[in-house]
């Protein structure tokens, strides 16, 4: 490939990734303002995280709506319009007067927001495939992963210097730029004879006949419920780290992100060393990881451990996240290239459906354990490794 070639993959990989950390900013950006918003509203701790439950239910349902449009429709049209809604949507929360409402506009926010991460996927499958789209998904996941390490740290600082509803106006900015992406430097990648027909009981077929294929739901599940628990991690430890730990709202930030590079570690590794080791072994090897240090977790929450117990585990824990969905995402991928939209949007919207499920359970023990948070990380993992072993490793196919 040459240097020309090699500049173009790295600008449309930086291009789609700062679509996919859409999703990564509105959930992160305003974590640290968890406690904060609980004082504002005066609601309880389960409340506010229901509002990120709302997220997580629309960045779910809303793959589902935009994977299916691009397929009909082409990619660069819905993330117009999408970009456009979220602007408006992150205004709408930043100046919600009540928790109701908030919870209400942050569904909508996610639901938008979703096209972001279900059409970057999309186009990356349009233009890839094999080890390349391997390759290539992992550069996307190396920009696209920099939002959990940058987004709590971006609303730590803003919360220092203003309210919380400043994280949502940075939100309406930075939809307000990507919307000029997409307008100005996204390329439509799906031509109209490519493109599925406008019919909604043929979306609905072409979801049964993905659900039907026992080894694409096997890694959509592998890689859904694992990242399910990363979604617990995220609703419990703003509480964690701030009202069991005593850790400042900048320290939260930093040890938050701090997993972000544990995310580009395990992305990079596979994307890095696919050519050498296939994506079945890398996949093996995450959910191996994942049982390992959520049994840590919950070893040292039930012990009472001092922060750095808990911090090291969690880093590997979501370290074998990003080894899982770099490595699923191509295997499942594969053969779904004549409905890539409709196929990504199942990849994506399961890790949200599960995480909206799981993340108030987080806190219904209250806000001064940490036990909750290493049960569902330790029955996410083995439930991941039970998809693998059942639905893969089983089907007639099995892995390589």
């Amino acid at each position: 490939m040459t240097n020309k070639n090699n500049q173009h993959v790295v600008r449309l990989a930086l291009l789609l990734g700062l679509f996919s950390t859409l999703g990564p900013f509105t959930i992160d950006m305003y974590l640290p303002a968890f406690p904060e918003i609980v004082k504002q509203f005066d609601t309880t701790a389960s409340l506010v995280q229901l509002s990120l439950t709302a997220c997580l239910l629309g960045l779910g349902i809303g793959q589902l709506v935009m994977g299916s449009l691009s397929d009909v429709y082409g990619r660069r049209n819905p993330l117009l319009i999408s970009m456009a809604v979220y602007v408006v949507a992150s205004l709408a929360c930043a100046f919600s007067p009540n928790i109701g409402l908030l919870i209400a506009f942050r569904f909508v926010q996610g639901f938008v927001a979703a096209a972001g991460i279900v059409i970057s996927r999309a186009i990356a499958r349009d233009l890839y495939s094999g080890n390349e789209l391997t390759k290539f998904f992992s550069l996307l996941l190396l920009v696209g992963n920099l939002g959990p390490l940058v987004a709590p740290v971006t609303g730590s600082g803003i919360l220092s210097f203003t309210a919380w509803i400043g994280v949502f106006i940075a939100l309406a900015l930075l939809g307000i730029y990507l919307l000029m992406m997409t307008k100005w430097r996204l390329q439509e990648t799906l031509p109209s004879d490519r493109r599925r027909p406008s019919n909604f009981v043929q979306q609905l077929r072409n979801y049964g006949s993905l659900l039907r294929d026992r080894q694409f739901v096997g890694y959509m599940l592998a890689q859904g419920i694992m990242i399910a628990g990363v979604f617990a991690y995220v609703s419990g430890t703003p509480f964690i780290y701030q009202n069991i730990y005593g850790a400042s709202p900048t320290v939260f930030a930093l040890l938050f992100g701090s997993n972000g590079i544990s995310l580009i570690i395990g992305s990079q590794l596979v994307g890095r060393m696919s050519h050498r080791v296939s994506e079945h072994a890398f996949l093996l090897f995450g959910l191996w990881l994942a049982c390992l240090a959520s049994v840590t977790v919950l070893v040292v929450a039930i012990a009472h451990g001092p922060l750095f117990a808990l911090v090291i585990p969690l880093f590997f824990f979501v370290a074998a996240i990003g080894i899982t969905s770099t490595a699923a995402f191509p295997l499942a991928m594969e053969s779904q290239g004549h409905m890539a939209g409709s196929a990504a949007a199942l990849l994506g919207v399961i890790p949200f459906l599960l995480g909206a499920v799981v993340s108030p359970l987080v806190g219904i023990a209250g806000e001064d354990t940490a036990v909750p948070l290493g049960v569902i990380i330790l029955l996410t993992s083995t439930a991941a490794m039970l998809a693998y072993f059942f639905l893969v490793r089983k089907s007639p196919h099995g892995a390589a």
